[in-house]
């Protein structure tokens, strides 16, 4: 594992216990509508990958076979008491992105929602990479995160919250993950704003052999 996601264990073994309150006004003024047009349409098997503590759980279709994968033992821990609470059938994990375990062409559809601003530029290709390789042929991967907006307005804003962002989280807003995507055997299908343009999502599938 890279030293860059080991600090970022740390920093989420740390939060775990305050994270959904930390993220509470987020969550509930921006986040839940943006998740469930990330799980739209899915079926088969699925990640999660970076489950943190479950908080797409309520969106996961009924028909999908559902692991998540989260490097923090911590944030799992909460991430299995909202599953048992809401009585969602997924099996949990701790697991790195880098290297998932999983074999080749295993899932259907991949879900990563506010995992890539986590990741360090360093680790955006290897995590991709990996995706890519467990992904079925003909699969999505759904990445939600966040991009530099064109409004000077909100440039401003978000360069006044980038300091907390980066101390709490590990995050960053412009990690411009679309970037990496051909070198690490995706092809993408598409970009599109889901807030305003500073919450993206962007799919992807592994490139035709």
């Amino acid at each position: 594992m890279s030293a860059t996601l080991t600090a970022k264990q740390k920093i989420y073994d740390r939060i775990a216990q305050a994270y959904d309150l930390l993220d509470l006004p987020f969550e509930y003024g921006r986040y839940r509508p943006l998740r469930r047009q990330v799980f739209r349409g899915v079926r088969g098997a699925m990640l999660d990958a970076g489950v943190g503590t479950g908080r797409n759980m309520p969106f996961y279709p009924p028909d999908a076979q559902v692991v998540g994968v989260d490097l923090s033992a911590a944030m799992l821990a909460r991430a299995a008491r909202r599953r048992d609470r809401l009585g969602v059938t997924a099996e949990l994990r701790r697991a790195s992105v880098l290297d998932t375990g999983f074999a080749q062409n295993r899932f259907d559809v991949i879900a990563a929602t506010f995992l890539f601003c986590v990741l360090d530029d360093a680790d955006q290709h290897p995590a991709l990479a990996e995706l890519a390789r467990i992904c079925k042929p003909g699969g999505e991967i759904r990445i939600l995160e966040y991009a530099w907006p064109a409004s000077p307005v909100r440039q401003q804003i978000m360069r006044l919250w980038a300091p907390w962002v980066r101390w709490a989280y590990g995050a960053s807003f412009d990690r411009q993950t679309e970037r990496y995507l051909a070198p690490a055997g995706l092809e993408l299908v598409k970009i599109r704003p889901l807030y305003k343009d500073i919450i993206k999502l962007i799919v992807a599938r592994p490139q035709k052999s």
